[in-house]
This record gives C-alpha cells, sequence and structure tokens, in this order.
C-alpha cells in the first residue's frame, strides 16, 4: 500500500497513510528549512521560530493553543534540526480537524507579541546553557563545528545567546516568508483518515501560502579537525568521526550496514571488543548522519582519563579492520536482519511512518515503500560494505573530547595510527 498526495494549487503537498483498524491520527507539517540554512547572522532563528509559533496565533493565546490540542487528549510537539523543523499532534480520529487547524494557524498567522518574544528569548537561552553543561550533549556540536567549520551545517541549531536574544518579530516573519513556502513543506497524517477531507481541510487553511523559498542554501563541505574541552567531570566524552555520505548517494545502503556492524547494537564490533572484552566504557556506538549535500560518521564513548588511551587504540584498530577484512557471513546476516526488523517495526507507529513519508517526500520528491529499502539493502554484499568503510575512514578525522581529558592521545597520533 502507498500513501495518497495531492498537491494544491500553491504547489503545498498534501500525503495519508489509512490505517482503518487505527483509532488515531498523526498528523503535521514538515518544513524542509533549519540551522543548515541559516545565514551566520541568523543562527539559530529556525529553532526560535519553532518555540514562539507556540506562543500565539491570529485567534489563539499560548494557553488556548496547547489546551486545544490536550482537551481532547492529544497531544502535540515540534523540533529542529539542522534540514527540517517539524509541527507535529497525535489526537483521536475525530479530533484531527482541530490539530490542523491549530498547527496551520501557527504556521500561517503567529502573532509574535513582543512580551511573548521577551519570555521566550530567555526559556531560549536556559536551553542553550543547559545543552552546554551537559558534556554528553555539547560534545556533538562541538564535533559538528570541527567537521563542517565555517558554515552554515557547523553551527550549533541553537544558536547563541547573544543572536537569540536579538531576534524579533520583523526577523521572525521575514525568516518565515523566505522559507516557509509551499513547495518547501508537506502535511502529512497517518492513521484512522479519509484523504480526500483532510486535503479540504488543508485547503482551506493554508492555499493562501506563498509558493517559492527565496532563501540560497550554503554548500556543505566535510573539513575534520581536532577539538577539545578540559572540565572537571568524572568521564571524558569522546567522538571520532569521518566524512559521511549524503541522502541518495550510491553507498548510503552499504554504510548503512557498516554503522550496525561497527556499532549498531550490543553484538557489534565495537561494543564486544571495547566493553565486553575489556570493560573500558558503559556505551559505546557508531552513528551516521545524512545531509542533502553531505554526511558525518562517527564513533561515540565515554571513558574516564585512565582509560582513554587504552580505550582509541581499540577502537582505531576496530576501524582499521573493519577497512582491510571483509565482514563475514554471519555479520552480514545480522545486520541487515537488524536494519530490516526495525524498518518493519516502526510501521506499527503512526508518527514514525508520517515522519518517513514527510522526509522522503522533502528529501527526494516521492515516497520509498519499504520493499524497495529492503531489496536494496539486500543486495548489498560484504564487498560494498568494505568499500565503503575504505572511504568513509581515509578521510580526515574529526577528533573531539570534553571531560577529564588530561593526557589523552593526540590528535596527530590518532591520524598516524589510523593510516
Amino acid at each position: 500500500m502507498l500513501p495518497e498526495i495531492s498537491t494544491l494549487k500553491n504547489g503545498l503537498r498534501v500525503a495519508t497513510f489509512c490505517y482503518p483498524q487505527f483509532e488515531t491520527v498523526s498528523l503535521g507539517i514538515w518544513v524542509n528549512t533549519g540551522s543548515a540554512y541559516e545565514p551566520k547572522e541568523l543562527n539559530g532563528i529556525s529553532h526560535f521560530v519553532e518555540h514562539m509559533v507556540f506562543k500565539g496565533s491570529k485567534s489563539r493565546n499560548s494557553i488556548e493553543i496547547s489546551e486545544a490540542i490536550e482537551n481532547v487528549g492529544g497531544h502535540s510537539n515540534a523540533y529542529t534540526s539542522r534540514e527540517f523543523t517539524a509541527f507535529y499532534a497525535k489526537m483521536l480520529k475525530d479530533d484531527a480537524e482541530i490539530a490542523i487547524d491549530v498547527i496551520a494557524e501557527m504556521l500561517t498567522s503567529p502573532s509574535f507579541l513582543e512580551e511573548e518574544l521577551k519570555k521566550e528569548r530567555e526559556v531560549v537561552v536556559q536551553e542553550i546553557n543547559q545543552t552546554f553543561d551537559d558534556p554528553s550533549d555539547i560534545i556533538f556540536d562541538y564535533a559538528q563545528e570541527q567537521a563542517f567549520p565555517n558554515q552554515a551545517m557547523g553551527r550549533p541549531i541553537l544558536g547563541t545567546k547573544e543572536l537569540v536574544r536579538s531576534y524579533g518579530a520583523n526577523e521572525l516573519r521575514r525568516y518565515m516568508k523566505s522559507n516557509y513556502a509551499a513547495s518547501n513543506m508537506i502535511v502529512c497524517a497517518v492513521g484512522n483518515v479519509d484523504h480526500e477531507k483532510f486535503v479540504k481541510m488543508v485547503e482551506s487553511r493554508m492555499a493562501d501560502v506563498a509558493q517559492k523559498t527565496s532563501f540560497v542554501s550554503e554548500k556543505q563541505i566535510y573539513k575534520g579537525g581536532y577539538f577539545a574541552e578540559k572540565r572537571d567531570n568524572e568521564q571524558a566524552q569522546v567522538v571520532l568521526g569521518f566524512e559521511g555520505v549524503k541522502h541518495g548517494a550510491k553507498d548510503y545502503y552499504p554504510t548503512m550496514l557498516l554503522v550496525s556492524v561497527l556499532g549498531g547494537g550490543m553484538s557489534s564490533r565495537l561494543f564486544k571488543e571495547i566493553r565486553e572484552k575489556r570493560g573500558l566504557v558503559y556505551s559505546v556506538y557508531c552513528f551516521s548522519n545524512n545531509h542533502t549535500q553531505s554526511g558525518f560518521l562517527g564513533v561515540s564513548a565515554a571513558t574516564d582519563k585512565e582509560q582513554i588511551n587504552k580505550m582509541m587504540p581499540v577502537m582505531v584498530d576496530e576501524i582499521k579492520k573493519v577497512c582491510n577484512e571483509k565482514i563475514t557471513d554471519e555479520e552480514l546476516l545480522r545486520v541487515k536482519t537488524q536494519i530490516k526488523a526495525g524498518i518493519l517495526m516502526s510501521l506499527e507507529s503512526s508518527s514514525s511512518v508520517a515522519e518517513r513519508i514527510a522526509r522522503q517526500q522533502l528529501i527526494f520528491g516521492r515516497y520509498i515503500p519499504e520493499s524497495e529499502i529492503v531489496e536494496k539493502l539486500e543486495a548489498v554484499t560484504k564487498e560494498d560494505i568494505l568499500k565503503a568503510a575504505q572511504k568513509v575512514f581515509a578521510t580526515k578525522p574529526t577528533y573531539t573530547l570534553v571531560g577529564n581529558i588530561d593526557g589523552h592521545i593526540s590528535y596527530e597520533d590518532i591520524c598516524q595510527k589510523l593510516k
């Protein structure tokens, strides 16, 4: 079964996926914008817009926005990433129109009242402070900045305190006018929903949204580098990263499997070697952030300062092994099964399906059925994974540490060991 997709006259796409057995609907509006599309002087404005649209609209104040959803048992939220901003809700099937009315009005006629701006600036500043105070959180901002220095992709999603405190209604409206256009958005509903009725709900509220965006996105160029920040903590947080792959790249699926082989779960090589055999960490894992023009693949771990110089050589050795030795048939079967199971399990969540439909439409302009994804995964060979590993781990490393890092192995030594 495929989702139904209609396009309004202004170019806004409306997608639904019907599960008639459900009593609920997950719905939302996804926008192809985030910190990667911000000029330097507006860093953090995508995230601030996400906050501020909840603070009041044409016919509702902030309390009325939340009560409209929660009074009927629903819940709503939003997020901002580097390339997406999303506003979503989950409701009982008969209350879907309430949710789309609230969310659409938030995005088409936000009030941006000065008293609310003043309060929310400080709320976001507290969020920035909270992120900075958590080494396990801030390290990913530091790693991203080293991987993509002096460009939008490397700047923090939350922005800086100084910039956030400078944003007023005029800046927010200009940003929404340039980025929140119909061609750059999709409305999606998954669950017990009638497509034609839902399209009419959206059309009556969003037919006047401007058709095209007017912003220019920066290039995303991976560089790599080193950053260390000593803090008086028990542990050291470590991220060792490399240039990953973009969405739709030829080696996208081999890289996905590579990540799982190396650090995807308790059966992965890094977990077994660093935690189970040597007891050097509580958690170690591999991750892959895929973007529209680039990617970042990394290994994350935390340990105390006495163990860093024991852990890092083992981590590097495992990276070198996956570049020089084919994985086993058993490993290949395991990681393919893991990923396929995850895809199929996600179909049981209407929220996950809505997210997948929306992102695929914004990135690729089409829905990619799970059968197609599974087919491409099944086609990946051990040789494909080996080639992907050799390509990724030949790039310049990004080595980032935060915490109790006295005497840690140097960036130069890491580069040398990777050769």
